[in-house]
């Protein structure tokens, strides 16, 4: 009994509820929306007879339309550590997944804090051989990989309850100004230390508002308001 009711409340929680359409995610996390639609999705491959399906290594709440919840942020936030430097195969991904999973019994092994250990570890060597990684390959796929996990942040329960995105596509710095947190802003990116809305800020600044009026305004600095306008406009 106690399982079923962990399992529930599970699927109650808001962090596993939809909340980010598919071009909305893309766009926090800083992914292509084409290739978070093939996370999601799956996407057709050729084959010598006819076409084949690769499966979705992402499963939303909601699939049509196509609506995440955060904890799908977090899975594709995850992934994306692997498309940046090494491109992705579905293929392969999902060979790696599942081995992992099967090995060490984990059901959602991009959201485990396990990642961190065994689990990572085993889903990463299983991953490099797939894609024939070499040794210095695959240290720069572990430095990369624990880069993006260190910014989720987890509660003494096992799934994660804040992601603090990167500011761009490109840029990949330490520094944690924006964070999407489901009990604020609705889940929408917000700087941290206020709680106030990206999305707000950078429309402020393009009314005409100048830089130093919004931070003074919102008690942020100016340099934050920069963060959450580089944010915003770096999709």
């Amino acid at each position: 009994m106690q399982a079923t009711n962990a399992k529930r409340d599970k699927t109650l929680d808001p962090k596993n509820t939809p909340a980010y359409p598919l071009a909305e995610a893309a766009r926090y996390l800083k992914l292509p929306v084409a290739t978070l639609r093939s996370w999601v999705l799956g996407r057709p491959y050729p084959k010598a007879k006819g076409v084949g399906q690769f499966h979705p290594l992402i499963q939303p709440p909601a699939r049509r339309p196509s609506v995440l919840s955060f904890w799908n942020l977090i899975e594709a936030h995850v992934l994306r550590s692997l498309r940046t430097e090494h491109g992705v195969s579905l293929k392969d991904l999902r060979k790696a997944l599942t081995y992992a999973e099967r090995e060490l019994n984990v059901e959602r092994l991009l959201l485990d804090r396990q990642l961190r250990t065994g689990a990572g570890h085993v889903f990463l060597e299983r991953y490099g051989k797939l894609i024939s990684l070499s040794a210095s390959g695959q240290i720069a796929m572990r430095k990369m990989f624990d880069e993006h996990l260190k910014r989720v942040e987890g509660s003494d329960w096992q799934f994660p309850i804040r992601l603090y995105p990167f500011l761009s596509s490109t840029t990949q710095s330490s520094a944690k100004p924006i964070a999407i947190d489901p009990q604020i802003a609705f889940g929408r990116p917000v700087v941290v230390r206020m709680g106030v809305s990206t999305q707000a800020i950078a429309d402020r600044i393009d009314a005409g508002e100048s830089l130093n009026e919004v931070a003074s305004d919102d008690g942020l600095d100016p340099s934050e308001i920069e963060e959450a306008v580089l944010y915003e406009r770096a999709a």
